[in-house]
């Protein structure tokens, strides 16, 4: 079994170029397909057809082993004899990676990719779009903006992608080539940022690459059910339809502060414990105005005791620069963004009461200012004012 493990891996180090595995089981069959990885002690194979070892290059052992190709099979050590690998990198396998043409039109771009909340994603990108006789390459214009445009402040023209049609979801600006990571379930959908789009011709060509999800398929699949589903592994995902996202939906409503959004309101509770701080729900955008107000108390720890949203006295930990935000007091109300490429935004004092403007879009988390949270107790009640897309 080792040296079964051993040989494959060898084998693996010396391929570089595409082609097809082929997997000799000890039962005397012969699998021909792509070998996708080494997971929790099987190879994961994606089958192309099963022959027997008498039956010749091109019959299949049976109609129920050809229907089986493009499923996706899982063999222990101890079945197989040996393993052939064609001259490729297992690295590559382990990927999908799709290409879209990515034009101008009244709709996003459907990509065919449905991505799952945490996912990372590779997005890279060439080609021309022309608008009259303006040049737009994926980077967009360096010297433009366009205030209509679903990102204002960006670049013309940059590609720009949104995970789902909700037009709440965050646009990220992708480029010529970015990594991100899904902030949600959904279809990725992709344009370039501008408002207007009758005087455009030509596209983008976009390469989405994302990671097979093998041990979510090692999760659906067990050896006493062959039958078990799937779909996790995703192949079929470009199959599916999905609704549009339209220009002028998506661009009514998300990055302009007052069009088409009605002030709501939420109450939660902080507790004074969390480091992470609490997800509020509320998607801030660029230039919303939020107001917070604060009330309760919490423990923040045996020498602060007992403080207020406003939180106790600044001591040598603040001085020092241990807390999130050093220029406010031991457990006073803090809050940061998570930005739509995952990164956190530089945390803010908040207190009793807030009324601030955003400069970033992103998701609102709260938090105790705080560099030990492990022995403080209690919560905070905080009550959050905002724009909303009207329902």
């Amino acid at each position: 079994m080792r040296k079964i493990i051993l040989a494959f891996l060898l084998t693996i180090m010396a391929a570089s170029l595409a082609g097809a595995d082929t997997i000799y089981l000890r039962d005397g069959r012969r699998v021909q397909g792509t070998v996708l990885g080494f997971i929790n002690g099987r190879f994961v194979v994606r089958i192309n057809e099963t022959r027997t070892a008498q039956q010749g290059s091109s019959t299949q052992s049976s109609s129920t082993q050809a229907d089986m190709s493009g499923e996706i099979a899982f063999f222990r050590p101890r079945q197989i004899e040996r393993i052939e690998i064609e001259g490729r990198s297992l690295d590559d396998a382990r990927y999908d990676t799709r290409t879209v043409e990515v034009s101008l039109g009244p709709n996003w771009i459907d990509s065919g990719v449905d991505l799952r909340r945490g996912e990372r994603v590779q997005i890279k990108a060439s080609g021309t779009i022309y608008a009259d006789r303006t040049r737009i390459t994926p980077d967009g214009l360096p010297r433009s903006t366009d205030p209509n445009a679903p990102l204002p402040r960006a670049a013309e023209g940059v590609l720009i992608g949104a995970v789902s049609n909700d037009p709440t979801a965050p646009i990220i600006e992708l480029g010529l080539s970015r990594e991100f990571v899904a902030d949600r379930d959904g279809r990725l959908y992709l344009t370039a940022n501008r408002s207007s789009y009758t005087d455009a011709r030509g596209s983008f060509n976009v390469q989405v690459r994302t990671e097979r999800n093998l041990q979510a398929m090692n999760d659906d699949r067990d050896d006493n059910n062959p039958n078990s589903s799937n779909e996790s592994f995703g192949r079929d995902r470009s199959d599916n339809p999905a609704p549009p996202r339209r220009r002028t939906q998506s661009d009514q409503g998300y990055n302009r502060p007052n069009n088409n959004r009605t002030q709501r309101e939420k109450v939660i509770s902080v507790p004074g414990n969390l480091r992470a701080g609490v997800d509020t729900g509320v998607d801030v955008r660029t230039g919303d105005q939020l107001t917070i107000t604060a009330t309760g108390n919490i423990t923040a720890g045996r020498r602060a005791g007992v403080v207020s949203p406003e939180g106790g006295r600044v001591g040598a930990a603040s001085i020092i620069g241990t807390y999130p935000v050093p220029s406010a007091g031991v457990g006073a109300l803090i809050g940061y963004l998570r930005l739509p490429d995952g990164q956190l935004s530089q945390p803010f004092f908040i207190g009793s009461q807030l009324n601030f403007t955003s400069q970033a879009e992103g998701r609102l988390f709260l938090l105790a200012n705080d560099d030990n949270y492990n022995d403080n107790s209690g919560s905070f009640d905080v009550r959050i004012v905002y724009l909303d897309v009207a329902r």
